[in-house]
C-alpha cells in the first residue's frame, strides 16, 4: 500500500503564537517516521516558522491568508490531493473541518473543549479537561486521547531526560536560567520578566530564547552587550540543549511546558493568555511549576516573590524538578501518530 498523505493546518500569528506549529511540525515528523508523507497549509505566519524549524521531508501547500474562512476555503482545494488531516486551530470548528476534510480522517489536536470539532481522533495534551467535557462536542465514535502522555515533545527531549534528571537530583544551587517566552514574544513580556529577573539573578547566567523580530529582541541584544551575565539566542534549533542545561526556566503556559517537564525542568509558569491559565494551575497544584498570572494586577510581585523563592532555595527547586518529570515522558507523538496511522489504514 502506498505512503498515507497527510496534510496538517495549523494556525500561527501574533497574538496566537507560534505553539499550534511547533507542536504539529512533532507530531508530522512522528507520522513521516512511520512511513507517510506529511505537508502542512503554510499561510505566511505558518511558513515563517517552517522556514525556521521545518526538516526538508515536510512539505508545504501555499495559503494566502491565515483569515479563517480564507484558510478554509484554501485547505478544501488542497486537501484533495490527502487522504487524511490534522487540525491544531482554535479558530477551525467541526463545520470547517467536515468542510475541508469531506469524510477523509481526521485528527484534532485541543485545549479547550469549547466548541463542537469534528474528527476521528481529538488529542487534547493539557490536563484539566475530562472526557466528559466534549460530551455533544465530538462524535460519538471519535476517540479520545487526553493528558501529558499524548503530548507532542520533539524527540530530543527524551533523549535527553535521563541525564538532564540525573544532574537535577544533585540539589545544586541554581547557576544558570532560562527565559523562553514564546516565539511571538507577546506584548513584549519577554523584556518585561528579564527586567524583574535581573536584580534578583545575583551571578547566576542568563539565557533569553526569542523568535526572530520579536518586539524584546533589540533591547535585549542591548543588555547582553553591557552584561556578560546575559546571552541571547535568537530561533534555537537545540532548545532541548538550552533546557537540559538550565536549572532554573521562566517560561509561559504553551506546548512547551511539557518539553520542560520531560526534562524535569523547574519553572516559573508566566500565563499569558486564558488558554494556558488551567494548565498552569493543574501543575501548580501537583507541585510542578510555580506560577505567576501576567494578566493580573498583581503580576510583578507574585512574579518576584517566586522567582526570588527558587533563587535562594535549591531544595525547593528539586522538588519541582521531580514532581514535573512524573507528569510527561515525552513520547506521546509516536503513540498519536500510531493511533491516527491506524485509523487512516482501516479507512
Amino acid at each position: 500500500m502506498s505512503a498515507p498523505r497527510i496534510l496538517i493546518v495549523a494556525d500561527a500569528g501574533p497574538e496566537i503564537g507560534g505553539g499550534h506549529v511547533m507542536r504539529c511540525l512533532t507530531l508530522a515528523q512522528a507520522l513521516r517516521a512511520k512511513g507517510a508523507e506529511v505537508a502542512f497549509m503554510a499561510s505566511p505566519p505558518v511558513a515563517g516558522i517552517l522556514d525556521l524549524f521545518a526538516p526538508p521531508d515536510i512539505g508545504r501547500v501555499a495559503a494566502r491568508d491565515a483569515d479563517p474562512a480564507i484558510l478554509t476555503q484554501h485547505a478544501v482545494e488542497a486537501a484533495e490531493g490527502f487522504d487524511a488531516l490534522v487540525f491544531d486551530s482554535f479558530r477551525l470548528d467541526a463545520q470547517a473541518h467536515r468542510a475541508i476534510a469531506r469524510g477523509k480522517p481526521a485528527l484534532v489536536v485541543d485545549d479547550l473543549a469549547d466548541r463542537a470539532l469534528d474528527g476521528k481522533l481529538i488529542v487534547e495534551p493539557d490536563p484539566g479537561i475530562e472526557a466528559m467535557d466534549y460530551d455533544g462536542l465530538i462524535p460519538s465514535d471519535a476517540r479520545l486521547m487526553i493528558g501529558p502522555d499524548y503530548a507532542f515533545v520533539r524527540p530530543r527531549f527524551a533523549e535527553l531526560r535521563h541525564e538532564a534528571l540525573t544532574r537535577r537530583a544533585a540539589r545544586a544551587p541554581v547557576k544558570r536560567v532560562l527565559a523562553a517566552m514564546g516565539l511571538t514574544d507577546v506584548g513584549g513580556i519577554t523584556a518585561r520578566v528579564v527586567d524583574r529577573m535581573l536584580p534578583r539573578l545575583g551571578d547566576a547566567a542568563l539565557d533569553v530564547v526569542l523568535g526572530p523580530d520579536t518586539a524584546s529582541e533589540a533591547r535585549m541584544q542591548t543588555l547582553a552587550a553591557r552584561d556578560p551575565r546575559v546571552s541571547v539566542h535568537v530561533a534555537v534549533k537545540d532548545m532541548a540543549a538550552l533546557m537540559a542545561q538550565a536549572d532554573l526556566c521562566v517560561g509561559a503556559g504553551g506546548a512547551s511546558v511539557w518539553e520542560r517537564c520531560t526534562l524535569g525542568l523547574p519553572t516559573v509558569l508566566v500565563v499569558l493568555a486564558d488558554n494556558q491559565a488551567g494548565v498552569g494551575k493543574w501543575l501548580a497544584n501537583h507541585g510542578a511549576v510555580d506560577l505567576a498570572d501576567a494578566r493580573a494586577p498583581d503580576f510583578d510581585a507574585s512574579f518576584d516573590r517566586a522567582f526570588t523563592g527558587l533563587m535562594r532555595s535549591p531544595d525547593r527547586v528539586a522538588r519541582l524538578a521531580a514532581k514535573s518529570a512524573e507528569l510527561c515522558d515525552g513520547l506521546g507523538a509516536p503513540r498519536v501518530a500510531e493511533a491516527f496511522l491506524e485509523i487512516v489504514a482501516r479507512r
